[in-house]
């Protein structure tokens, strides 16, 4: 069956990895300012946080290594199945692509579930323009699917995931790696308002090619949203900003 399109009600939500797997109305975020909630990262099977898990501060950032700990597929919808068809919020769950296989058998099992109007996928930071099309395609049915862009090569798998029936494009943060302790260094995601100028030129470029975009990346302001939406988002999602109690 075809994707249905992807409706939001209002042009801002949560970037997967900021808000948990569920909404909250404790989290001290007004949710009402959100057009959708995305959860957590999931993946097929339980991942455990990572032991060399890291939080590293920068001028204008900090760089986080967590290792997307979560419960597995079959687990996380156990518990928030309930909770995502009570929500207020149209739901857009997470996936993690690790194979066409497990992506396929995710989606199926989400479609029709109460409360989710959508699914985004993760494609490997390694991903080249053919693994980019197995995944996608593999996602494809009754729901849309936004596919996250890894930063890096997020010019050149968006230009040719064209047409290849993803509703939406969104930006994952970019990959950095910084000095530790006694030599050591860490790889890790990059988050902060340093983030912002790269993300802005993407949504700008990715846009210019008539491709539907989600902006992320860096957004700290009302500024910061207004420019990735007159650079040609659709949408916004906001991720380290909320951590810090509100927005």
């Amino acid at each position: 069956m075809p994707k249905y399109d992807l409706f939001l009600p209002l042009p801002l939500m949560n970037a997967a990895g900021s808000l948990g797997f569920a909404p909250d109305p404790t989290s001290g975020v007004d949710l009402e300012q959100l057009g959708a909630f995305v959860t957590n990262p999931i993946s097929l099977r339980p991942r455990a946080p990572a032991q060399n898990r890291a939080y590293l501060p920068f001028p204008g950032g900090f760089l986080l290594h967590s290792g997307h700990p979560n419960p597995g597929f079959r687990e996380a919808v156990r518990r928030n199945q309930g909770r995502w068809a009570r929500s207020a919020l149209a739901i857009i769950v997470h996936l993690l692509a690790e194979s066409p296989e497990t992506l396929a058998s995710m989606v199926n099992q989400l479609e029709g579930m109460e409360g989710v109007i959508g699914v985004e996928i993760s494609l490997p930071a390694d991903a080249d323009a053919q693994m980019g099309l197995d995944f996608t395609q593999a996602a494809v049915g009754e729901l849309p699917v936004i596919v996250r862009l890894p930063v890096e090569s997020a010019l050149e798998l968006g230009w040719a995931l064209a047409g290849s029936g993803a509703a939406a494009f969104s930006l994952g943060p970019p990959r950095g790696r910084m000095p530790y302790t006694q030599g050591k260094a860490r790889h890790g995601r990059l988050y902060g308002p340093a983030v912002f100028p790269q993300a802005l030129y993407l949504v700008e470029q990715l846009s210019q090619g008539l491709l539907p975009v989600i902006g992320a990346g860096g957004i700290y302001s009302q500024e910061d949203k207004e420019a990735m939406l007159a650079a040609g988002a659709m949408a916004v999602q906001l991720d380290a900003v909320l951590w810090r109690g509100g927005w």
